[in-house]
């Protein structure tokens, strides 16, 4: 069977494919949206804070990319078809979509969380990226789906139960996708390590850069520092490049070898 050989510049190219990103105006989102743009997609970048989103899909074209911000609440199902549409609609396709909006800053033992603080978490780190898988499948006639999960999937979290088993239904979520939406649709994931996101410093009590070199030591990451927006970044783009194409079904760690905690 002959083989065609791409290029690398190509075969991590994604230019003239079009790329939803939620939660893109800050953090990973962020970095994602810029990196996507920056190899050749144009972007959507969704998420509800509107003046985020903007200047997010305005470096973007400074950078001489293509973008536009569409304000968007993942938990709320009309939003996120609208998001779907607007992308076919704005730039006639949708080839990318990036689950990438969750979080969760509240740290307590699973007995003393509120049912409500669960149910928050459910719907933004779960709920939200099943209906983000129906929403492409539906406006995608075939391309990549990534969702974020996390290192929090994967072992015990204590103080984390409620966002650990949503990032875990995350992680079977992208298995059964992958299986459903074959051949013309790959899912996969990446599960980011420790990035100092603004979720991130909260959720651990980090006010200032000496707080946070202070627990990058603590952390003894092998690869020796925390994660970029870029790492994440570089990672969503390998596996929605032609250089992934025989890839679907994997959830990669992106964490500089450290293991969950």
């Amino acid at each position: 069977m002959s083989q065609e050989y791409r290029a690398p510049k190509d075969l991590f190219s994604v230019a003239g494919e079009v790329a939803v990103v939620t939660g893109g105006g800050r953090g990973i989102g962020e970095g994602i949206a810029r990196t996507l743009a920056a190899a050749g997609a144009k972007v959507l970048v969704a998420a509800r804070r509107v003046n985020e989103i903007e200047a997010v899909a305005a470096a973007i074209r400074a950078d001489g990319g293509e973008a536009i911000a569409v304000e968007t609440d993942v938990t709320d199902d009309e939003a996120v078809d609208r998001l779907g549409r607007t992308a076919v609609e704005t730039y006639g396709k949708l080839s990318i979509w990036v689950n990438n909006a969750g979080g969760s800053p509240k740290r307590l033992p699973m007995l003393d969380l509120e049912r409500e603080d669960w149910d928050a978490c459910m719907a933004l780190n779960l709920t939200a990226v099943w209906m983000g898988i129906r929403t492409a499948a539906k406006y995608m006639d075939t391309g990549s789906i990534i969702n974020i999960s996390s290192g929090a999937g994967f072992g015990p979290v204590p103080g984390s139960a409620h966002y650990g088993a949503a990032k875990a239904a995350v992680n079977s979520l992208t298995l059964t996708a992958c299986a459903e939406l074959a051949p013309r649709i790959r899912v996969n994931g990446i599960a980011p390590g420790a990035v100092p996101t603004e979720i991130f410093k909260i959720a651990l009590g980090v006010e200032n850069e000496k707080d946070l070199a202070e627990v990058e030591q603590q952390w003894n990451i092998p690869l020796g520092r925390f994660g970029t927006l870029q790492d994440m970044g570089a990672a969503v783009l390998f596996l929605c490049s032609p250089a992934a194409s025989w890839i679907s079904g994997e959830m990669i760690r992106v964490s500089g070898g450290a293991k969950p905690r």
